[in-house]
């Protein structure tokens, strides 16, 4: 297991990064994961004993039963919480009431209470927010978040799910007011799914912020269980959860490359997706989960899987994205201008 730089903290991650969408299952997240507490903490060790010190969570996830479980983990195992990095995540909706939600100054001191009694910590490493709120200026969700850090109640901030304008903008504002800044990015980011290439990688690689893909195998679509000849995989969330997003067509492409280049590593196609993640150099921590010891297993595997210069030229020209305005315009003119 290799670390990087959380941002520019001097803080280390592993390379991987387990995720706990798949703990509870309440409500909506049931087509998810329905993990119970036994089944939790074996994970959780696994990841431990297999080098993983990042560990992501959310307050919406099963409405604050993965936390929860989380959290009893932590303890139930004698886990030091010093030896791990802790993200959550809040914006979505956690109740009835109208200001259970969103980015506001309000929520946002709520959430992060709620979050350390469910987590049972006395501090979260890396807070993010989870969405865009529309409702709520930039400058009250940054005043907001600059309080929960001085309180002494997070550490760190990240953004998910955001353009890459707003979070250069979200910065600026802290960096105007002595504020601490965003270090972190958490973004759906596959090689079936490249669209954050176009502006939010190169945002992120100026402003020196850590990328956490989330997702990396496209809701289980890139497990190696889908195939062209087999559209339903029978037990896989895909067939009743079609999320998150993804060109079927292409990815049956990209899926029979896999398969090959598997073949010729003795890996899975699933190790294969993320051991092409793991080979961007703008990315900090895949984040995996796993609803059975053996897929955690076979994803934290594709540390080991060592793809070719060869390898990555074939995956990369298959999995391209397509030119779009101005990025087309911008690479013309670059011919007149670069030197030889």
């Amino acid at each position: 297991m290799k670390y990087k730089l959380l941002g520019k903290t001097g803080v280390l991650v592993s390379e991987l990064c387990l995720g706990t969408m798949t703990f509870g299952g309440k409500g909506y997240w049931q087509a998810i994961g329905q993990l119970p507490q036994q089944e939790v903490n074996q994970l959780v060790k696994a990841a431990i004993d297999a080098g993983i010190n990042f560990i992501d969570t959310a307050n919406a996830y099963s409405e604050g039963l993965a936390e929860s479980l989380l959290g009893n983990s932590i303890k139930e195992l004698g886990i030091n919480p010093q030896q791990l990095v802790v993200a959550t995540k809040l914006r979505i909706r956690m109740g009835t009431g109208a200001n259970q939600v969103g980015l506001s100054r309000l929520h946002i001191a709520d959430s992060v209470d709620e979050s350390l009694q469910r987590l049972n910590l006395e501090h979260i490493d890396l807070l993010y927010i989870h969405g865009v709120d529309p409702l709520t200026p930039l400058e009250e969700t940054m005043r907001g978040l600059e309080d929960v850090v001085r309180s002494g109640k997070v550490r760190y901030l990240g953004v998910s799910n955001h353009p890459a304008w707003m979070v250069v903008k979200a910065n600026c504002i802290a960096d105007k007011w002595g504020w601490t800044k965003f270090c972190a990015l958490q973004n759906y980011y596959t090689i079936a799914n490249r669209d954050i290439e176009r502006e939010i990688v190169p945002m992120a690689i100026n402003e020196g912020l850590s990328l956490m893909p989330w997702s990396p195998l496209a809701g289980g679509f890139l497990s190696g269980k889908y195939t062209r000849k087999k559209e339903v995989a029978g037990d896989s969330r895909r067939d009743s959860f079609d999320f998150p997003y993804i060109n079927k067509e292409k990815a049956y492409d990209i899926i029979d490359l896999m398969g090959e280049i598997g073949m010729e590593h003795g890996a899975s196609v699933a190790q294969v997706a993320l051991a092409w993640l793991l080979k961007q150099p703008h990315v900090t921590s895949v984040i995996i989960g796993a609803k059975k010891l053996e897929q955690l297993q076979d994803n934290i595997a594709s540390t080991a899987v060592e793809l070719t210069d060869e390898d990555m030229q074939r995956l990369n020209e298959i999995s391209k994205l397509a030119s779009e305005y101005p990025a087309w315009m911008v690479e013309r003119q670059l011919s007149g201008r670069m030197p030889s």
